[in-house]
């Protein structure tokens, strides 16, 4: 088995077929986009290919060290001008073609007038666990 992050991004990503910002959805789009959402993460768990996932926010900030003793440096609330990340799933599957398969799956979720969205997700592999090489 190896593991998946399947990432879903406001923008940064390639545009969707169905572009349609989540914002100026219906709330009923909403629900039925969360609804397809649950569903497939509830079918991975059951399936035994679900690890976690979450939907996140689309405010957020950058954070970096500055020095012993300095305070930690912010980039502000500038989120105009970043790549955001919309949510992420982490999956646990047999095959990379297993993963391409379920994300395939899951850039059909439903969007403007129900239609699907066929936005591009972001399919990144969890490095592999090195063993200790020191003797």
């Amino acid at each position: 088995m190896a593991k998946y992050l399947l990432l879903k991004h406001y923008r940064g990503a390639p545009a969707a077929v169905n572009d349609v910002p989540m914002d100026q959805w219906t709330p009923e789009e909403v629900t039925a986009h969360l609804k397809y959402m649950d569903d497939f993460a509830k079918r991975l768990e059951r399936d035994g290919e679900y690890v976690g996932g979450v939907a996140l926010s689309p405010e957020g900030t950058f954070v970096r060290y500055d020095g012993e003793g300095r305070p930690p440096v912010t980039d502000g609330p500038f989120a105009e001008t970043k790549d955001l990340v919309a949510g992420w799933m982490v999956i646990d599957v047999d095959s990379y073609e297993r993963a391409v398969q379920l994300a395939g799956e899951l850039s059909a979720a439903p969007g403007a007038g129900g239609r699907p969205i066929h936005e591009w997700l972001e399919l990144r592999p969890f490095l592999a666990n090195h063993a200790d090489t020191t003797e």
